[in-house]
């Protein structure tokens, strides 16, 4: 079969002939219906170098995927074919204190282990056959169509787990600033406005972006640039956010959540952008959380996906064909993607 496929770092990653994988004992082979392109396989493909993560390649790229049950191992049961699933991004090894409560984003092994999931030191979603090492990782899906569905495994389940621990926060009269607009931003609003009554402020670069984010709910849009940070202060009467997003975490984003984060509030960076913040004691606003998030857990993706079968929250997706793969991450890379690509591995987009 044919696979998007990381050959080595700082590469873009190119589509080649692997064979088909075959389910072992325990494992569930699932044909792929949708993989999500994430702006974290972009950082794989041009900024990280051998040494940085605990994995490397070859593998097959894509850690957002749904599709349908292929076949399964020996010992996997309740799992019949044909049956609509979603895959749990990252992988632990099951059995330390986080990954027993759902938490394999947080693996307390995970540098022994060598891999974060499939797609990442693993062979991923970007190809028409997936082996999930575990049938732990699948989550059975009702109604979802698998395109619609796999955003949901990161772009979902990231804000929704980032959103989760500032909910407190979030009551009646409260700001929450969303910086970033595109595939985690979109979704993080909608998650916003299905768990909160707070008021959204999105920011972006891009007006087509703030535009979508208008769409899905945002209460106000904001460009971002110099006069940003003013204009967040004016809209919240100058108290200033109780909760920021961040997103993007390039310097630039991490100097306005600063600037616009009010006392005892939540500044949360989920974008891994490279850039950096100076602390101290001065730097923030008094009582200031300051938290960076992976991911989420196997529990949250479930509460994700019933927030979406429920009509609550949906990914705005772009379909790209196998072949046209690398050009979704050429689009992306240039800012030209609003919302989310999908790939469909198994026919037309």
């Amino acid at each position: 079969m044919r696979a998007l496929r990381l050959t080595e770092w700082k590469q873009p990653a190119e589509l080649r002939d692997v064979p088909d994988p075959e389910p072992g004992p325990g494992q569930v082979l699932v044909r792929i219906g949708g993989a999500g392109a994430c702006h974290s396989d972009l950082h794989l493909m041009h900024d990280f170098e051998a040494g940085m993560l605990p994995f490397g390649p070859p593998f097959t790229i894509g850690h957002e995927n749904a599709g349908w049950v292929e076949a399964v191992g020996a010992g996997v049961t309740g799992l019949e074919h044909g049956r609509p699933v979603v895959v749990y991004g990252p992988w632990g090894c099951g059995w330390c204190h986080r990954c027993r409560q759902g938490m394999e984003n947080y693996c307390e092994r995970q540098a022994e282990i060598g891999v974060a999931g499939g797609g990442l030191g693993l062979d991923g979603g970007m190809a028409p056959l997936m082996l999930v090492p575990h049938a732990r990782h699948v989550v059975p899906l009702d109604d979802l169509d698998p395109v619609q569905a796999a955003p949901l495994t990161d772009a979902g389940l990231t804000p929704y787990h980032a959103i989760g621990r500032s909910l407190s926060l979030l009551g009646p009269g409260s700001v929450a600033v969303v910086i970033g607009a595109g595939g985690l931003g979109h979704m993080a609003i909608q998650i916003l406005n299905a768990l909160t009554p707070a008021s959204v402020v999105a920011v972006d670069q891009e007006p087509d972006a703030l535009q979508l984010a208008h769409d899905v709910g945002a209460t106000h849009g904001v460009i971002a640039g110099p006069g940003a940070g003013q204009e967040i202060r004016d809209l919240t009467r100058g108290r200033g956010a109780d909760v920021v997003l961040d997103v993007v975490g390039v310097d630039d984003t991490l100097a306005l959540s600063a600037a616009v984060i009010r006392p005892l509030g939540h500044l949360t960076v989920v974008g891994i952008g490279g850039g950096s913040f100076g602390f101290s004691f001065f730097t923030l606003p008094y009582e200031v959380s300051l938290a960076s998030t992976y991911w989420g857990s196997l529990p949250e993706l479930m509460e994700v996906i019933a927030l979406a079968e429920a009509g609550r929250i949906r990914a705005h997706v772009q379909r790209f064909s196998l072949d046209e793969a690398p050009r979704a991450y050429e689009e992306m890379a240039a800012g030209r993607l609003h919302g989310r690509a999908v790939v469909v591995p198994g026919g037309n987009a």
